[in-house]
């Protein structure tokens, strides 16, 4: 009998469970590994950086003695990254500006270097570097996606939308519930003019759905735009219709390319009711509304809101500047890095400004 003809092993029982075991296991493995090399490369930076910094400041070290260290360990370790001069510079700013190897309570060396870097010269104030980098770690945000939400003005965004949630959900849900909504939310990647009608909208974040989910942010999961409800023989469409993971919740979006009216929340209290009744499981959270409106009057939603039953949010919609055309999923390389060093002029002459500052006569 030829190998080709055996029959099959017959493998024992269990065997499936545990090869999906190890394979986990593995998984695991791999990722601590990258996990501790990463660290040690930015500890590795972070001391390279001290190094630098106490140099400059008691020998008088300037820039030119920074592009020949760069060239001599380049030399020196020809097979590695990293030794750019542009580099060793971000290494004494972060050595200058994380001096204990922390953004706030977020340990500086969970995150990629390059993250760091972006956290550095994106970011002037200490408190939204630790908050940029604690969404980050919470999330698993890649270098650009970080960068996307810092453009954005994230935090100054998340939880701005006028909702009903502290008088209709329990106060656990009601505070994560607020803070998953933001205001205003930002659709300048459809390309579309203020004029742009609803269904036009719609339709334009169907297509960027990978966009819009990143704007709506972690745990929202597309269920479906139009989706049929049947009220006493009576036909009505929900515009888009989520699931949330983390609020184990349905979540009704609903476009207005007008200002808010209070009648469009009387409209979408109806259609959470439904969903509630022909929808939702019995072990779903209470199903939640987002109304999202071209203009809104605070105080006007807020009494709107006041008077319905059901928890909802309205925000605000702007159609601005375009975002970048990829998403980079991946942690950059060192040579990704380098190159993106290399090309960021801005971040590189200010820090040159701050070397000056700090030591007016540049020994070579």
């Amino acid at each position: 009998m030829t190998p080709a003809s055996q029959p099959p092993l017959a493998l024992p029982e269990g065997y499936a469970d545990w090869l999906t075991q190890l394979k986990g296991q593995i998984g695991q493995a791999r990722q601590r590994a990258a996990l501790a090399v990463n660290a040690e490369l930015v500890q590795l930076y972070g001391r390279i950086g001290r190094d630098i910094l106490q140099r400059q400041q008691t020998q008088g070290w300037g820039a030119k003695v920074i592009d020949h260290l760069a060239r001599d360990l380049k030399d020196a370790f020809p097979d590695m990254r990293g030794w750019s001069s542009s580099n060793l510079k971000y290494m004494r700013f972060f050595a200058l500006h994380c001096p204990d190897g922390q953004f706030g309570q977020q340990p500086a060396d969970q995150l990629p270097w390059f993250h760091i870097v972006t956290l550095l010269t994106q970011l002037d104030s200490t408190l939204e570097r630790e908050w940029y980098a604690a969404q980050t770690l919470q999330h698993g945000w890649s270098r650009t996606t970080l960068a996307l939400h810092i453009k954005n003005r994230l935090q100054q965004r998340q939880g701005g939308a006028v909702t009903n949630f502290q008088a209709r959900l329990p106060a656990a849900e009601s505070a994560l519930a607020r803070e998953t909504l933001k205001d205003p939310y930002l659709f300048d990647f459809l390309g579309l003019s203020d004029e742009a009608h609803e269904r036009e909208i719609e339709n334009g974040l169907i297509r960027h759905i990978t966009r819009f989910l990143l704007e709506l942010g972690a745990g929202f999961a597309f269920v479906g735009r139009q989706f049929r409800l049947e009220v006493a023989g009576d036909e009505f469409f929900v515009d888009l219709l989520f699931y949330h993971t983390r609020l184990k919740c349905y979540v009704v979006v609903e476009l207005k390319a007008t200002a808010f009216k209070p009648e469009h929340a009387g409209q979408l209290n109806f259609y959470l009711a439904a969903v509630d009744a022909q929808v939702k499981a019995p072990d779903d959270k209470p199903t939640i509304g987002l109304l999202l409106c071209k203009q809104q009057n605070r105080l006007v939603a807020e009494y709107a809101l006041s008077g319905i039953d059901k928890p909802i949010g309205v925000a605000e919609y702007q159609l601005l500047r375009d975002l970048p055309a990829t998403l980079e999923q991946s942690l950059p390389s060192i040579a990704d890095i380098e190159a993106e060093l290399a090309s960021d002029a801005t971040a590189l002459q200010a820090l040159d400004k701050s070397d000056k500052k700090n030591k007016p006569n540049d020994q070579s």
